[in-house]
Protein backbone atom coordinates (compact mmCIF):
# COMPACT_ATOMS: atom_id res chain seq x y z
CA UNK A 1 0.00 0.00 0.00
CA UNK A 2 1.63 3.01 -0.52
CA UNK A 3 1.07 6.75 1.12
CA UNK A 4 -0.96 9.30 -0.37
CA UNK A 5 1.09 12.00 1.44
CA UNK A 6 4.53 11.02 1.63
CA UNK A 7 7.13 12.68 3.40
CA UNK A 8 8.93 14.49 0.76
CA UNK A 9 6.06 16.93 -1.10
CA UNK A 10 3.09 18.95 0.25
CA UNK A 11 0.20 17.39 -1.08
CA UNK A 12 -3.58 17.23 -0.15
CA UNK A 13 -6.62 14.93 -0.19
CA UNK A 14 -9.83 14.45 0.29
CA UNK A 15 -10.52 12.35 2.97
CA UNK A 16 -14.28 12.40 1.82
CA UNK A 17 -13.58 10.85 -1.43
CA UNK A 18 -9.97 9.22 -1.15
CA UNK A 19 -10.76 5.36 -1.98
CA UNK A 20 -10.41 2.73 1.12
CA UNK A 21 -10.52 -0.76 0.33
CA UNK A 22 -13.25 -3.11 2.03
CA UNK A 23 -12.27 -6.02 3.26
CA UNK A 24 -14.24 -8.70 5.86
CA UNK A 25 -13.26 -7.94 9.23
CA UNK A 26 -11.95 -11.35 11.14
CA UNK A 27 -14.28 -13.46 12.17
CA UNK A 28 -13.10 -13.47 15.84
CA UNK A 29 -13.39 -9.43 16.05
CA UNK A 30 -17.07 -9.74 14.77
CA UNK A 31 -19.94 -9.49 17.16
CA UNK A 32 -22.65 -9.32 14.77
CA UNK A 33 -23.54 -8.35 11.28
CA UNK A 34 -21.06 -8.91 8.41
CA UNK A 35 -18.52 -5.70 8.71
CA UNK A 36 -15.94 -4.83 6.78
CA UNK A 37 -13.66 -2.29 6.66
CA UNK A 38 -10.03 -0.99 5.16
CA UNK A 39 -7.76 1.74 5.46
CA UNK A 40 -5.85 3.80 3.11
CA UNK A 41 -2.56 5.10 4.75
CA UNK A 42 -1.90 8.70 4.30
CA UNK A 43 1.93 8.40 6.05
CA UNK A 44 3.89 9.23 9.12
CA UNK A 45 4.44 12.53 10.98
CA UNK A 46 6.73 12.84 13.46
CA UNK A 47 6.86 9.27 14.11
CA UNK A 48 3.18 8.50 14.01
CA UNK A 49 0.75 6.78 11.39
CA UNK A 50 -1.88 8.44 9.82
CA UNK A 51 -4.54 7.40 7.30
CA UNK A 52 -8.14 7.18 6.71
CA UNK A 53 -10.02 4.13 8.33
CA UNK A 54 -13.57 2.86 7.27
CA UNK A 55 -16.04 0.86 8.67
CA UNK A 56 -19.13 -0.49 7.34
CA UNK A 57 -22.41 -2.19 8.50
CA UNK A 58 -21.99 -4.36 11.98
CA UNK A 59 -20.56 -4.20 15.15
CA UNK A 60 -16.73 -5.56 16.64
CA UNK A 61 -14.60 -5.20 18.87
CA UNK A 62 -10.57 -4.24 19.29
CA UNK A 63 -8.15 -3.32 21.38
CA UNK A 64 -7.06 -0.30 20.58
CA UNK A 65 -3.22 1.69 20.00
CA UNK A 66 -2.76 4.92 20.97
CA UNK A 67 -4.69 7.42 18.52
CA UNK A 68 -6.29 10.48 18.14
CA UNK A 69 -8.97 10.58 15.29
CA UNK A 70 -11.62 12.79 13.56
CA UNK A 71 -14.91 11.44 12.22
CA UNK A 72 -14.79 12.67 8.35
CA UNK A 73 -18.77 10.90 7.78
CA UNK A 74 -20.97 8.19 9.25
CA UNK A 75 -21.24 7.22 12.76
CA UNK A 76 -20.58 5.01 15.70
CA UNK A 77 -21.57 4.29 19.09
CA UNK A 78 -17.81 3.38 20.40
CA UNK A 79 -18.09 1.11 23.80
CA UNK A 80 -15.29 1.86 26.20
CA UNK A 81 -15.51 -1.80 27.68
CA UNK A 82 -13.06 -0.75 30.70
CA UNK A 83 -14.72 2.10 31.41
CA UNK A 84 -18.22 0.49 31.38
CA UNK A 85 -19.13 3.73 29.59
CA UNK A 86 -19.81 4.54 25.62
CA UNK A 87 -19.58 7.58 23.48
CA UNK A 88 -21.53 8.39 19.94
CA UNK A 89 -19.50 9.94 17.34
CA UNK A 90 -20.27 11.73 14.05
CA UNK A 91 -18.81 13.85 11.68
CA UNK A 92 -16.32 16.91 13.00
CA UNK A 93 -16.10 15.29 16.21
CA UNK A 94 -12.46 14.04 17.75
CA UNK A 95 -11.54 11.74 19.80
CA UNK A 96 -8.75 10.36 21.88
CA UNK A 97 -8.49 6.92 22.63
CA UNK A 98 -5.38 4.99 24.92
CA UNK A 99 -3.02 2.27 24.12
CA UNK A 100 -4.72 -1.15 25.28
CA UNK A 101 -8.22 0.42 25.29
CA UNK A 102 -10.69 -2.74 24.79
CA UNK A 103 -13.77 -0.64 22.46
CA UNK A 104 -16.98 -2.03 20.92
CA UNK A 105 -17.62 0.00 17.34
CA UNK A 106 -21.76 -0.24 16.47
CA UNK A 107 -21.96 1.08 12.96
CA UNK A 108 -25.32 0.98 11.33
CA UNK A 109 -24.46 1.84 8.10
CA UNK A 110 -20.65 3.66 8.25
CA UNK A 111 -17.83 5.33 9.54
CA UNK A 112 -14.85 7.66 7.66
CA UNK A 113 -12.09 8.84 10.16
CA UNK A 114 -8.82 10.15 9.86
CA UNK A 115 -6.41 9.37 12.56
CA UNK A 116 -3.06 9.51 14.11
CA UNK A 117 -1.62 6.39 15.89
CA UNK A 118 1.57 5.81 17.58
CA UNK A 119 2.46 1.96 19.06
Amino acid sequence: MSELLPNDMNLMVSGARVGVELDDVPAEDVVSGAPRQGIAELGAIGGAEAGIWELRGGVVTDTEVDELFVVLSGSAIVELLDEDRAVEVGPGDVMRLLAGTRTRWTVEDHIRKVYISAE
